[in-house]
Formats: C-alpha cells, sequence, structure tokens
C-alpha cells in the first residue's frame, strides 16, 4: 500500500499522504501502479469532457478545459519534464551540461515550444473524440502515457548521474510488468474505435514505440535516466495516441 500512496501522491494532487519513508522497493511499486493512477485521471478526463459538451460548451473549449484540468491536477510536473526535456537535448554541450540546463529551473525556446505542440495536439484531438462520442478514447490515451513510464523504468537501464527521482525508479520494472502492462493496453484499445478495431492497438503501438525511442535517445544523451524524461514520455504518449485514435477513415 505505500507503493499506491506514494504513486497517488506522486502523479496527482489529490489529498493522499505518501509514506514517510521511500525506497527503490516503494518507488519501483509505485511505478508499477502508476497505470493505474493514470486509469482514474483518463476517467476523470473523459468523465469531465463530457460533462462540459452536455452543458452547451464546444467541444475545442471542453478539450482545452480538459488539458488544462490534467495539468493542474498533475501539478504540472510532466509538461515541465517535457520543456526540461527538450531544452536538454537541444543543447549541444556535453550530458553535464544538458543536465544542468534541465536543472535551471527556467524554460527555454525548445521547452516551451514542446509545451505548446503537446497541450495543442492533445487539446485538438480531445475535441475530436468528444465530437464523435469517443470518451473511452480519451481516456485511454491518458493511461497509455503511464504505460510508457513502467516502460520507461524496466530492468537494465540505469540513472543519469546527480538525479534523485531517477535513481529511484530506474531499472524497478521487470519485463513481465512492462510486458502485462503493454498487453492489457492493447487490448483495451480495441474497444477505443468500434468502427476501425485496428486503429486503437496501432495508436497504442505508436505512442509506446515513439516514447521509448525518445526514453532511449534521452538515456545516451544524459547518460542516464532523469526524471524530467519520464515526464517527456508521458505527455508525448498521450498526444500521440489521442491523436492517431482521433484519426478518421
Amino acid at each position: 500500500m505505500n507503493g499506491v500512496r506514494l504513486a497517488v501522491s506522486w502523479l496527482t494532487v489529490l489529498p493522499v499522504r505518501g509514506p514517510e519513508r521511500v525506497d527503490r522497493g516503494v518507488a519501483g511499486t509505485a511505478i508499477t501502479v502508476a497505470p493505474l493512477v493514470g486509469g482514474l485521471l483518463g476517467v476523470g478526463a473523459a468523465g469531465l469532457l463530457w460533462v462540459l459538451v452536455w452543458v452547451g460548451a464546444s467541444s475545442e473549449l471542453a478539450a482545452i478545459l480538459v488539458v488544462g484540468a490534467l495539468a493542474l491536477i498533475t501539478r504540472g510536473m510532466h509538461l515541465d519534464g517535457l520543456a526540461d526535456t527538450m531544452d536538454g537535448l537541444g543543447s549541444y554541450g556535453p550530458p553535464e551540461r544538458a543536465r544542468q540546463i534541465m536543472k535551471s529551473g527556467g524554460a527555454g525556446p525548445f521547452g516551451v515550444a514542446a509545451i505548446v505542440f503537446a497541450v495543442g495536439v492533445q487539446a485538438f484531438s480531445f475535441a475530436a473524440l468528444a465530437e464523435s462520442a469517443q470518451w473511452f478514447a480519451v481516456g485511454l490515451a491518458v493511461m497509455v502515457g503511464r504505460v510508457a513510464v513502467v516502460l520507461a523504468c524496466r530492468k537494465g537501464i540505469a540513472a543519469a548521474p546527480d538525479t534523485s527521482f531517477g535513481a529511484l525508479v530506474a531499472d524497478t520494472q521487470p519485463t513481465v510488468t512492462a510486458a502485462a502492462w503493454s498487453v492489457l493496453v492493447l487490448a483495451a484499445a480495441v474497444f477505443a474505435t468500434p468502427d476501425h478495431r485496428w486503429l486503437g492497438p496501432a495508436a497504442v503501438l505508436l505512442a509506446l514505440a515513439v516514447s521509448t525511442l525518445l526514453a532511449h535517445h534521452c538515456r545516451r544523451r544524459f547518460d542516464g535516466l532523469t526524471g524530467d524524461t519520464l515526464g517527456a514520455t508521458i505527455e508525448l504518449s498521450v498526444a500521440l495516441t489521442a491523436a492517431t485514435l482521433s484519426l478518421s477513415f
């Protein structure tokens, strides 16, 4: 239960107090159950989107409000991680310099552009899904982002030097855990697009593949896994899943 409490307190602003002592065992459990928290956030996002459309808001306005609500309930830390990661990748210095840029606290041009891109793609995609009443697809996209985190923390992946969060969660997820969550969301994705059953699994595969490539590149660029990289994988996976699910054929 410590891991569950930690996952909720880490990934949301819900009034759940995390454990007093956090070690790699507890942190690893928190990452393992992160997709469950993602599912909870997904249900909330889909529900809020439905309510806003039902009371008369345009799909575009409703979608923007939902993306904003997700940022608020997650403290904006995933967007912050995305911005820091892109600023680090955009630098030309060695890994040490890139990590310093990521820790600077400010957002550079690459980071700002990345946030605008991710928020824009998510909002327009959620709006398209709302117009076709694909509420399950909205929730699935949010959950896939947290499955990507499990894949990024799988065994054999080292943490970057001088990173506290990365050191806690890197190399904690057995391959079977990553595979189990991947299979689960792939199976659930079949129901995301009833008219094209293949589109849901294709969207999940694309998002997880691209986020895994991003995480791999970041590990090479920064000499290991960082917490910012996990935030970037979440935002990218949500955007890619939602965008692909919103395609019409």
